[in-house]
């Protein structure tokens, strides 16, 4: 008899325990008004998807007394400690409990929305059940697809506006589930108003943006090898050298490879320093000689006075182009230009096909975690500027050869190819065409722009570098290619244009185009679609016309 006595009390125990967690196990505990479950070890370690406590509220120095009600429920009272057969048995194994561990993590509720849901739900409500590897998996895609959406905001410079995925998943892992205002606030974290007051300045203006070497070099490391193959040959081959180029140049590489494609640097590996010694002093003697800021001819007086008035204006945006030193190098730079090109003279946009080879050499002089858009051009030794100015001079030299009808007497060649891009889109796309000239709009009231500037005013700076690798590696000379550039961009936007009924609404729409958000990945694609272009309608004048009806 004492010994049946005594097994009942173990039973009962045992059963207890059993029913407690079977029912934790399969999610049927619950909690009453105002409780919080504690299946888990309590723990200072930050789980994704846990609320966190609040410092008012202490599982550990809550004096409310509890029973295990029908069910296995927990019920507490108003005064006493925790008592539960369960309880017990998870202090004495507490030291077995990891949260780390675990598959599964149950949220508890506050104090605060476990009373509030007591008094509107009747005093009970379950425990919620989520799988911590699934929480995980949702936090890091949500930051994965911010930094996909806004590239330009995430960075891995410390110093920027934006925010890396290291920087957002603290933030994101420590948001409350219990409020859908507060997801929609995670989740516009890394658009915030600065960012986007930053990018709706100057449209249609280049936006330099920090170019990542890293990035960059990694997607073409094979490529580089192809490269220093080439450029350590003592005869380079020029036309394997283009074929290389086309599809993009590294940043490292990009310099060197620019002053060959642009025929300022002979092939001859052993030619090199001589040429480019001499080419640079020689470009000082320009200075010497036709750089006179007191000459008394009035032609050159008027060409420096718009070169003066239009440098200021260039990249307003850009802190380092507002400093004298680098205006005064572009000033020299188009000034003695267009005193040797009498022909054409100096003509407003010029100055912008300045900026990339600029950029180009001077990122060549400087470390690759420099920011660019913040250099003070003081601190470059005077030797090292003088340089960038004359790589800059020769380069833009040979680079406007090929278009310099574009600048002579009412631009003629300019608008020969206004005309060849009108024609090009009838043929193409025939609804686009009709659309623009139904409403009005005549293609050199945008297009001019495109072929004066060579679309440096709709693509930000380090898109316009990338595109300029392809112009520079065009072995017939890019302004063939460059018409077909104009009519793959224009098309681009075909969506957005037919969408646009009025003749105001279009105009915006082709003066100020959302490129401030495009990579090397977009002018990929558009080189790709202007070369099919051009390998279709090229060759092609007649037979694939398209007569309006």
């Amino acid at each position: 008899m004492d010994n049946n006595v005594e097994q009942d009390p173990i039973k009962q125990q045992t059963a207890a325990s059993a029913t407690t967690a079977t029912e934790i196990l399969t999610g049927t505990r619950t909690i009453g008004a105002g409780g919080n479950s504690t299946f888990w070890k309590n723990s200072g370690r930050i789980v994704p998807g846990f609320i966190s406590q609040s410092p008012k509220h202490n599982p550990n120095l809550d004096k409310v007394s509890a029973t295990v009600g029908p069910g296995g429920a927990v019920v507490r009272g108003s005064g006493g400690a925790m008592v539960s057969t369960f309880r017990d048995y998870q202090q004495s194994v507490s030291d077995a409990w990891d949260t780390g561990d675990d598959e599964f993590c149950i949220i508890g509720r506050s104090t605060e929305e476990a009373a509030a849901g007591g008094n509107g739900a009747g005093g009970g409500a379950e425990a919620t059940r989520i799988s911590r590897q699934v929480s995980q998996t949702v936090a890091l895609n949500v930051i994965e697809t911010h930094s996909r959406s806004n590239p330009n905001h995430v960075t891995n410079n410390p110093d920027g506006n934006g925010k890396s995925s290291a920087d957002l998943a603290p933030s994101i892992r420590q948001q409350s589930t219990e409020d859908n205002n507060k997801e929609e606030r995670r989740r516009s974290l890394p658009d915030n108003n600065e960012n986007r007051l930053r990018l709706r300045n100057y449209p249609g203006r280049p936006q330099l943006q920090k170019i990542s070497s890293n990035c960059q070099d990694s997607e073409y490391e094979t490529k580089i090898e192809k490269f220093q193959l080439l450029l350590n040959s003592p005869q380079l081959d020029l036309v394997a050298l283009k074929k290389l180029s086309w599809s993009g140049v590294p940043r490292k590489m990009r310099a060197v490879c620019w002053r060959l494609l642009s025929k300022y640097l002979p092939p001859c590996g052993e030619r090199r320093n001589a040429v480019l010694e001499s080419k640079r002093q020689g470009y000082q003697d320009l200075r010497h000689n036709y750089f006179r800021v007191d000459s008394q001819d009035e032609t050159q007086q008027d060409t420096y006075r718009q070169i003066h008035i239009d440098v200021p204006r260039m990249n307003p945006q850009i802190p380092l182009f507002q400093q004298q030193l680098v205006q005064e190098m572009f000033e020299r730079v188009l000034f003695i230009w267009a005193i040797r090109h009498p022909a054409s003279g100096y003509v407003q946009g010029i100055n912008d096909l300045v900026t990339p080879f600029f950029i180009v050499f001077l990122q060549e002089a400087l470390s690759p975690d420099t920011d660019l858009e913040k250099y003070d051009m003081a601190t470059l030794p005077e030797e090292t500027r003088n340089i960038i100015e004359a790589d800059s001079f020769w380069c833009l030299s040979k680079f406007l050869d090929c278009i310099q009808d574009n600048y002579i007497f009412a631009q003629l060649g300019i608008q020969e190819k206004v005309n060849q891009l009108k024609d090009l889109i009838q043929r193409i796309d025939v609804n686009l065409h009709r659309h623009l000239q139904s409403h009005g709009v005549d293609y050199l009231q945008f297009s001019f722009r495109w072929m004066n500037n060579l679309l440096t005013r709709e693509l930000p700076l380090h898109c316009t570098i990338r595109l300029w690798d392809t112009y520079l590696a065009e072995s017939d000379g890019f302004a063939l290619f460059h018409l077909y550039v104009c009519a793959a961009f224009l098309l681009h936007w075909k969506e957005q244009l037919m969408q646009q009924n009025d003749f105001q609404g279009l105009m915006l729409l082709l003066q100020n185009l959302p490129t401030h958000n495009w990579s090397d990945r977009q002018i990929n694609v558009l080189l790709a679609e202007a070369f099919r272009l051009k390998f279709t309608y090229a060759d092609a004048p007649k037979h694939l016309e398209t007569k309006l009806s």
